[in-house]
C-alpha cells in the first residue's frame, strides 16, 4: 500500500482533559483528501493509550458521532483514543454518487468495491483497517496493539464486518442498531448490487450474518438495538445476527432498549455501556 500524505490539522479543542482533533489528509487508498476525527484522552500525554474506532451510519461524516455521541467524556474516563473516519470517499463526483441517500456519498459500507467506476475509489474498508490506523498510529500516541471498533447501522455492519475479517487485530468490538445482514434487506442489497456487482456469491464475504459461520472471531460482541427504531423490521433485523451466532459458538449480547429509535440520542444514551465494554478488553 502507497503511504499517505502527511496530515493538516484544521480543529483542535480541549476536551474532558484530552484534545478533540480534526484532521486531513491524501488517502492513497481512495485516491482522494479525506477528513477524520480523534479524540485523545488526558492519559495520552503520559504514553500510548488503546484506540477504538467509531464507524458512523449513513449520510454522516466524522462530525455526527463526535459531536452529538458524548463518546470523550468516557473515552476520558477509561483512557480510549477515539477514532472517527467518514464514511465515503469525497470530492470525487462519479455519475450517480450523489442521487440516493443510500449509495455513493456518505455510503461507502465500509467495503471495498469490485464493480466499476466504483472499484478504483470506494475502498472502505481497506481504507479504515489498513491506510487509516497506519497513518494514526504513526503520527500519535496510540497503542496499535489494542484497537476496538465500533459503529452505529451501516457503520454497525462495518464493524462487524471489520471484527469478523480481522479477529487478531480487534481486540472488541460492539455496534448500535447494525446492519446485520446487509445481503437481505434492501439498504445492503441495493449497495452490494452497485459497489460488488450482481453475483451474490461475492456478497458474503461483506456480510455479518454470513461471516459468523466462518470467522475465527470469539470474543464478546455487544450490540444495542431500540426497540422503536423505525427501520428495525425492514433493514435491521437483529435476530438474523443471534441465530448465525448462536450456531458458530461466538457470545453475541443482543440488549433490546425499550422505546429508543435509530437517533443520537439513543446513541448518546448507552455509549458509557459501549465504552466499558471495550475498555474491558482493552485494559493490559
Amino acid at each position: 500500500m502507497a503511504a499517505s500524505e502527511g496530515l493538516e490539522r484544521l480543529k483542535r479543542h480541549a476536551c474532558f482533559g484530552g484534545v478533540q482533533e480534526v484532521h486531513r489528509h491524501r488517502s492513497a487508498v481512495l485516491g482522494c483528501a479525506m477528513e477524520f476525527a480523534l479524540y485523545l484522552p488526558p492519559q495520552a500525554s503520559q504514553g500510548p493509550v488503546p484506540l477504538v474506532t467509531y464507524l458512523s451510519g449513513l449520510t454522516c461524516t466524522w462530525e455526527n458521532a463526535t459531536t452529538k455521541a458524548g463518546a470523550q467524556r468516557y473515552a476520558a474516563e477509561h483512557g480510549l483514543a477515539l477514532l472517527f473516519p467518514d464514511t465515503s470517499p469525497r470530492g470525487l463526483d462519479l455519475p450517480g454518487e450523489h442521487e440516493r441517500y443510500d449509495f455513493g456519498s456518505g455510503a461507502g459500507f465500509y467495503i471495498d468495491a469490485t464493480a466499476d467506476p466504483w472499484a478504483a475509489n470506494y475502498r472502505m474498508f481497506s481504507y479504515v483497517t489498513e491506510e487509516l490506523p497506519a497513518l494514526v498510529g504513526g503520527a500519535f500516541p496510540l497503542d496499535m496493539a489494542r484497537q476496538g471498533i465500533m459503529g452505529h447501522s451501516m457503520g454497525g455492519h462495518g464493524a462487524l464486518v471489520c471484527a469478523f475479517r480481522h479477529p487478531d487485530r480487534y481486540r472488541s468490538v460492539s455496534a448500535f442498531s447494525p446492519i446485520v445482514a446487509p445481503s437481505q434487506v434492501p439498504w445492503g442489497r441495493n449497495a452490494f448490487t452497485g459497489y460488488l456487482g450482481p453475483d451474490e456469491t461475492a456478497w458474503a464475504a461483506w456480510d455479518a450474518t454470513a461471516l459468523a459461520a466462518s470467522t475465527g472471531w470469539r470474543k464478546p460482541v455487544l450490540v444495542d438495538q431500540g426497540t422503536g427504531d423505525e427501520f428495525l423490521a425492514g433493514q435491521l433485523r437483529p435476530e438474523l445476527l443471534e441465530a448465525a451466532c448462536a450456531g458458530s459458538g461466538i457470545p453475541l449480547t443482543v440488549r433490546r432498549q425499550d422505546g429508543y429509535d435509530h437517533s443520537y440520542y439513543f446513541i448518546a444514551s448507552f455509549m458509557g455501556d459501549h465504552l466499558a465494554h471495550h475498555a474491558a478488553a482493552l485494559r493490559g
